[in-house]
């Protein structure tokens, strides 16, 4: 029953993102497929900058055949083309196009889906070829295959194989490329239903698709173990001797060159972090869409999952391994870049305690040579004032007036000396005021 119009949620204040957002769960639907059916998946590997050029490439295919382009900002569409059907998605990294054909087929794989696409149109696809796929479906009417039979369709006989969605399908591969470089998938369908068999299909070619995607990174982690083995080598060596620098030349050099290495590690860093990080996401996806396979053993060949655990696993392994250890080595860089500067800071400490020291005993040397001086100070002052004193007091004897000169200038002594030794200080502590002691701590 439908709602009042007056109580319609399109009334209310809606957050602008809203719509978009309950679409984005709906944004790749599985397509309804029903055997027999060939498929053929390609996906170009661009880069977010030709993602516009793959777009514009694609809807004029659209136009070449008469079919509704994709809508504007729209990442994912399903074209009608006549005799085959193409969903287009695009990715953070990559588009991928599938070419559908439904109806009965001699053999699988002679007159793939793909060969109804215009071969101009084909060669000025934007990009880098990542993957390549057919896929054929059978009808469960179809005649057993074989060992020999399936060896023949898939390229070899080292193909794995296994139940899927709880019986209902059967499903070969042996990864490999072809002659004409395309991977093979053989799919038997056993009672799937049309939207069982569209998301089988959907996630067999994912599988292989992010399986792909994710391998990208382990060249590049091959490529990257050495130099990050040399930088681990010359960190090692760095540590070694900040334990022995002991001159101030010899730890600038150091920290110099501890310096370079935490830059050439930000440098592969930056080179690795964001393909690492994506093989470890693609990784993820393909797990998942193993398990949703739903898998039951065949007697006698590998599953999907086990041949994943067995090829793909190891690789991801190393990239892990390599990425861990990069981050590691960032760690210990800083590390020993802060020991350094430890070090550093200890020996300049030392260096302004011993200049403080130093600095400590002349200030004492020039206090004894002041007081030295002072004393000396003193007794000049006090002979030159007894001279004159004396002289004074020889005059008033030659008066007759019955002084003693000589008790005189010996109680004047007693007097000037006191006196000009008080002055002298008097007069230095007017020149250097002494600071005032600072207040005692409260207990």
């Amino acid at each position: 029953m439908d709602a009042p119009a007056q109580h319609s949620a399109w009334l209310l204040n809606p957050l602008p993102e809203r719509e978009a957002l309950v679409n984005e769960l709906h944004a790749r639907p599985f397509m309804a497929l029903r055997a027999p059916l060939e498929a053929s998946h390609i996906a170009v590997l661009s880069g977010e900058l030709e993602n516009e050029r793959n777009r514009d490439h694609f809807i004029e295919l659209c136009r070449r055949f008469g079919a509704t382009p994709p809508a504007p900002q729209a990442n994912y569409h399903v074209a009608d083309l006549g005799q085959i059907r193409v969903r287009w998605e695009r990715h953070t990294e990559f588009t991928t196009y599938t070419f559908y054909r439904e109806g009965p087929f001699a053999e699988p794989f002679r007159e793939p889906a793909i060969g109804h696409v215009p071969l101009d149109w084909l060669h000025q696809l934007p990009g880098q070829l990542l993957v390549a796929v057919h896929l054929a479906l059978e009808p469960a009417s179809a005649a057993e295959r074989d060992a020999a039979s399936l060896a023949a369709l898939c390229g070899s006989d080292r193909y794995v194989g296994s139940l899927m969605t709880g019986g209902k399908a059967v499903a070969w591969t042996d990864f490999r490329l072809n002659a004409d470089g395309f991977v093979r998938i053989l799919v038997r369908d056993r009672g799937l239903n049309h939207r069982q068999a569209g998301r089988l299909v959907q996630r067999l070619l994912e599988v292989e698709t992010y399986r792909t995607a994710a391998l990208l990174a382990f060249p590049l982690a091959l490529k990257t173990r050495p130099q990050l083995r040399a930088l681990e080598l010359e960190l090692t060596e760095l540590t070694r001797r900040i334990a022995e620098v002991k001159e101030l030349q010899a730890e600038q050099a150091l920290l110099k060159a501890l310096t370079r290495l935490d830059a050439e590690t930000a440098r592969l860093a930056s080179q690795t972090s964001y393909r690492f990080g994506a093989a470890k996401a693609y990784y993820n996806l393909v797990r998942r869409r193993i398990a949703e396979l739903r898998e039951e053993r065949i007697e006698g060949l590998q599953t999907w999952c086990e041949f994943m655990d067995r090829r793909l696993a190891p690789a991801m392994e190393t990239c892990e391994s390599v990425n861990a250890r990069l981050e590691r080595l960032a760690v210990r860089v800083s590390h020993a870049g802060n020991t350094l500067r430890t070090v550093v800071d200890v020996a300049l400490q030392a260096q302004n305690r011993d200049l403080l020291r130093s600095m400590n005993r002349r200030v004492q040397l020039q206090i004894r040579l002041q007081q030295t001086v002072e004393g000396l100070s003193v007794v000049a002052i006090s002979y030159y004032v007894l001279g004159l004193v004396g002289y004074a007091l020889k005059g008033l004897g030659a008066l007759s007036l019955g002084i003693d000169v000589e008790v005189l200038q010996a109680v004047s002594l007693l007097l000037v000396v006191p006196l000009v030794w008080a002055g002298v200080r008097r007069l230095r502590h007017l020149a250097v005021p002494e600071s005032k002691a600072p207040p005692a701590d409260p207990q």
